[in-house]
């Protein structure tokens, strides 16, 4: 599996959100990861770590928000190398 490359984007929000101060970085976060993931623009693995959640936290938020999960080939051989670790095993 390789290291995951990321890039830092800032952009200014409106005054007036209603949301607390303390949670708007995460609560825009996570918008923006269910929205990409939604429109099929980011991964699974991608949008959880944009929204800065487990695997398995992103799941669930996802079957919350009522989003279909996209298992995409990439997915899955990540999910089969993690596999195969856990078991000791090497790949052949």
């Amino acid at each position: 599996m390789t290291e995951a490359r990321s890039r830092r984007i800032a952009f200014e929000v409106p005054e007036g959100l209603k949301l607390p101060p303390s949670e708007l970085e995460q609560r825009l976060r996570i918008e923006l990861a269910l929205r990409l993931y939604k429109k099929g623009i980011a991964t699974l693995g991608q949008a959880r770590r944009i929204a800065g959640l487990s695997k398995w936290d992103f799941l669930e938020l996802l079957a919350k928000e009522g989003i279909p999960i996209h298992y995409e080939e990439e997915e899955l051989k990540e999910d089969l190398e993690i596999a195969r670790r856990l078991a000791g095993t090497k790949q052949k």
